[in-house]
């Protein structure tokens, strides 16, 4: 019959939304394996590790690729587009927590007191420096957590943050560095030189 048949794993990412944008099912079911997870826990490490809050919102966001492909530029990078969009979406959430402002005391309900081979201490010793890493970017200004997040946390590279946030190298470089001087002087308690 001579049918093209289009082997998906092939294709940029540019071409599957191209190929989506004409309602190929199969072009989105690979874009959505190559991103579903990854952008998963992207949005629950920037959302306060709710991991069901991070699935929500990485299916709003592939529902928003779904109803509408052409919202994608395609001149720019389909990875850097898309980490752009899921940037947006947490930046307008953190707006809306900040009006929300919730707060949690005592010990997080997570712990695990049995059944685990790490001792409660290492657990709390865990806890702790997690939550203080997470006050400590959160009292950085928003332009700083922002490079510090995408490039410590989600693993991006100066060049992708920088067309993520539409700055220059130079502009993200200043930025991390400002960023992880803050951290590290909030943080310097857990560094073991300072212990005895």
């Amino acid at each position: 019959m001579g049918i093209f048949r289009v082997n998906y794993r092939k294709q940029t990412d540019e071409q599957l939304v191209r190929l989506m944008g004409k309602g190929d099912e199969r072009a989105f079911d690979e874009v959505y394996q190559r991103y579903g997870s990854k952008l998963a826990y992207y949005f629950t490490r920037k959302l306060k590790h709710d991991k069901e809050k991070g699935e929500d919102f990485m299916h709003d966001l592939f529902a928003k690729l779904i109803d509408r492909p052409e919202l994608f530029d395609p001149s720019r990078s389909f990875k850097t587009w898309i980490y752009s969009v899921a940037n947006n979406m947490c930046i307008n959430e953190y707006k809306k927590m900040a009006v929300r402002s919730n707060t949690n005391n005592g010990i997080s309900s997570d712990l695990q007191v049995a059944g685990n081979n790490q001792p409660i201490e290492e657990q709390l010793n865990e806890k702790n420096f997690s939550s203080d890493l997470e006050k400590a970017m959160y009292k950085l200004e928003d332009k700083h957590r922002e490079v510090f997040v995408m490039r410590h946390i989600d693993g991006l590279s100066v060049k992708e943050v920088a067309e993520i946030m539409d700055i220059n190298e130079g502009t993200v470089k200043s930025r991390l560095f400002y960023a992880t001087k803050k951290i590290a002087g909030a943080l310097q308690m857990y560094n073991p030189i300072n212990e005895e």
